[in-house]
Order: C-alpha cells, then sequence, then structure tokens
C-alpha cells in the first residue's frame, strides 16, 4: 500500500506537469480558433488580406523573411535597404533541417516554434517553482502563455525558440551549470539580436554574486553565437556588421529616438488622426482620454468609501475602455515603461539575474532607434513575464482580470495577423 504522503508527492508531481501543458494549450486553442475559423468569417479588411483555411495563414511580415533564408540564403548590399541579413541564422537553420526531411516550410516553421514553446513554458515553470514557489510559478505559466505577444510564438516567428533558449540559458545560471548557460547563451545570440543583453547580463550578475571566474567566462562564451554570425557576414559579404547595417531598413539610427516616444504618447492622450494633422482635428479621442483620467483619479481618490472588488472592477473597466481609445501606442508604451516599474518594484523579489537581464534587455530596446513592435520585443524579455506573475501571485483577483484582458486582446491579435494587418 502506498504511503498517504507518497501519494500526495505523486499526485502533486502530476498536478505539476499537467498545468504548463494545459495553459499551452488552451492559450493555443485560442489562437488556432481565431486565425483558421473565425478570421475568414470576416472577409477582406481594409489594408489587410482575406484569411483562409490554411498553413499560409500561419506566415507574415517577418515570416517572409526567415522563409527566404531558409529556401536561399542571405542577401545584402550596403544600400541603407533592409536585407534578411538582418534576421539571426539559428531559428532558419533549424526549419531548414526539417525541410530536408520533407516538410513544407510553413509546417515546418509552426512545428519548430511551437514545440519550442511548449518546452519553453516547462523551463519557465519549473524554474519560478524552485526560485519562487508553486503559487508564482503557476502565475507566471498563465502570464507567459495568456499574454498577447505570445500569439508571436505560435506563428512563424522566433519568439518560441528564443524564450526556450534564454531561459534555459538562465536558468543554468543561476543552478551554477556554467557549460549549459554557455551553449544555450550562444544558441540564443545566433537566434535573435535581443540575445545581445544576456552576455552583459550573466557578468553583471557573476560581479552581484560573487562568482568564480568560470561565471564570467560562461558570461563571455555566450556571445559565441553573436561572433560566429559576424564571421559568417564578414566572409559572405565583406562587412562583420552586416546585420546591423541592415536595420537601417526598419530603423534609421540607433540610439533612443526621441520623437518616436512622444507619436507614441500623443496618439495615446490625443488619437492617431489628431497626431498626422498635426493639430486637434477630432476633439472626441482627446475628450474621452480626459473623461477616462478624471474617472480613474475620482475612483483613486475615494477607493475607501467604495467595496475593494468594485474599486477593481471599475479600474479594470477603465482600463479596457482606454485600450479600445489608445489600443496598439497604449500597449506598446505599457508594455516597456510598465515592465521597467515592475521589475524596479520586485528587485528584491526575483532572482538577480532575471532583474539583471530584464533591465539590460530593456536598454537594448530603449537604444534600438525604434518604437517598433514593442509589445512583442518586450514579451521575448522572459524577465518582464516572470515580474508580472509573480506579481499577479499576490493579487489573484487582478491576475483573474488580466487573464481574461489578455484573451481577449490575444484572439484580437490573431485575428489581425491572420487578415496580415499589422500587430504591435
Amino acid at each position: 500500500m502506498v504511503p498517504k504522503q507518497l501519494a500526495s508527492r505523486d499526485f502533486l508531481w502530476k498536478k505539476d506537469l499537467i498545468f504548463p501543458g494545459m495553459m499551452w494549450l488552451a492559450s493555443r486553442m485560442v489562437i488556432w480558433s481565431a486565425m483558421l475559423l473565425l478570421a475568414p468569417l470576416l472577409g477582406m479588411p481594409p489594408g489587410g488580406k482575406a484569411a483562409t483555411f490554411s498553413w499560409e495563414i500561419f506566415q507574415a511580415w517577418d515570416s517572409i523573411h526567415y522563409r527566404n533564408i531558409a529556401n536561399f540564403g542571405y542577401e545584402y548590399v550596403s544600400d541603407g535597404k533592409g536585407h534578411n541579413i538582418a534576421f539571426f541564422p539559428f531559428f532558419p537553420l533549424i526549419v531548414r533541417g526539417l525541410m530536408s526531411l520533407g516538410l513544407p516550410f510553413e509546417v515546418a516553421g509552426v512545428l519548430v516554434n511551437n514545440a519550442a514553446f511548449l518546452v519553453a513554458v516547462y523551463c519557465v515553470f519549473f524554474w519560478m517553482k524552485e526560485s519562487c514557489g508553486t503559487k508564482a510559478a503557476r502565475w507566471v505559466t498563465a502570464v507567459i502563455t495568456w499574454c498577447p505577444p505570445s500569439l508571436f510564438a505560435t506563428v512563424i516567428y522566433t519568439e518560441g525558440l528564443y524564450l526556450l533558449l534564454s531561459t534555459m540559458a538562465l536558468c543554468a545560471f543561476e543552478e551554477g551549470k556554467y557549460s549549459w548557460t554557455a551553449l544555450c547563451g550562444a544558441m540564443a545570440t545566433a537566434t535573435r539580436p535581443t540575445g545581445i543583453a544576456l552576455i552583459p547580463t550573466f557578468l553583471i550578475a557573476a560581479w552581484r554574486e560573487k562568482r568564480s571566474p568560470v561565471a564570467y567566462a560562461a558570461g563571455l562564451a555566450t556571445s559565441t553565437g553573436l561572433i560566429l554570425f559576424s564571421i559568417y557576414c564578414a566572409l559572405e559579404f565583406n562587412d562583420p556588421l552586416a546585420f546591423v547595417h541592415a536595420q537601417q531598413g526598419w530603423r534609421a539610427t540607433l540610439g533612443f529616438d526621441w520623437l518616436s516616444w512622444w507619436k507614441m504618447l500623443v496618439q495615446i492622450a490625443a488619437g492617431t488622426s489628431n497626431w498626422k494633422h498635426g493639430k486637434i482635428h477630432d476633439p472626441s479621442h482627446p475628450l474621452l482620454f480626459a473623461s477616462i483620467i478624471i474617472l480613474g483619479y475620482l475612483l483613486w481618490r475615494y477607493r475607501h468609501r467604495l467595496d475593494p472588488v468594485k474599486v477593481d472592477f471599475g479600474f479594470a473597466a477603465l482600463g479596457f475602455c482606454l485600450w479600445i481609445l489608445a489600443g496598439d501606442p497604449l500597449i506598446n508604451t505599457v508594455s516597456v515603461l510598465g515592465s521597467a516599474c515592475l521589475l524596479w518594484y520586485l528587485r528584491k523579489q526575483l532572482p538577480v539575474v532575471t532583474v539583471v537581464y530584464g533591465f539590460c534587455g530593456l536598454g537594448l530596446i530603449l537604444a534600438s532607434g525604434g518604437t517598433w513592435s514593442l509589445s512583442r520585443i518586450a514579451y521575448g524579455i522572459v524577465s518582464f513575464s516572470i515580474g508580472l506573475g509573480v506579481l499577479l501571485s499576490s493579487h489573484p483577483r487582478w491576475g483573474y482580470i488580466t487573464l481574461c484582458f489578455f484573451a481577449i486582446v490575444l484572439a484580437s491579435f490573431s485575428v489581425r495577423f491572420a487578415q496580415q494587418l499589422w500587430v504591435g
């Protein structure tokens, strides 16, 4: 007869194995249903494309570049325009390997990204369970699977693979497994430009925690993927920084882009239409924005006179109205600035390497010279999802509200991507 204690442990272990997979599957079902079932019913939107029930629906925008790399290799000319050398090689290399087995590009790309994301979800869960407890681990898992930009971990993009490799590198460093840190980190720096943030992360964390010289060596070895890609660029195109120079097609200069950030703030407060006209052409947007801000202030001012549940749902309703009004500029702004505030607030509760990676990633985002796809890029920095999950684990009511909002936006993003309307 199995002792009750062992039976209880076996039950908890099974729950730990089931929960991350169920969160992944449920959120992916929302995406697949929105893209394959709902989007085709909506017809052709203005400026978009009619969605069809096919594998083609999972590729758009950056996916086209990965398709060309996997099929024909890289191309680059120093002409100030965008070229596919700007996209790092590890993802298309794996996809190319599956294509050699007879799979079409669309099938191979979807399989690689989704499978990698599933494993990444389990890695995050067990890492956070060890660092912050089971409750926090479950909330972090819910956040990373339901967060709207997780769409890009299902379509043919690199988010799923990069989240897996960067998380494994961070977890290995936390546990002192420096060989795995170097290996996973090197693959991460060969997958996405944001992998560069891992290099200073490990060096700073090693210094903060007074680790052995091996930790510093592992941090430096993380740059191997980037160095190999740079060598390839030098040999193939006689320009070791071709992947940087090719970014000029999307970002004219590097450094903090004050104008783009100012544009987003104006779009939130005054509306995109008024930004385009350079004046208050349509007064309805700023009036609605001011009304939401005033109502929010009054709700906060008299919150002690109201039932706490009503206050929370009141703020949630105002936040939802603000999203309906401001849309993507609001999400992009909150994704970066909100994540920075969140990491600072939780800096003593999270592992050092997680906090440092978050701020290094944030610095890289701000220095990139543009505000395109900020929510997607921020989502690729796993520290931000970890921080939000840990915070929500202490405020479950807000956690459920947040997940409901995430599900709505996730479905919206999925339909837009299927119709080839810009997301982010």
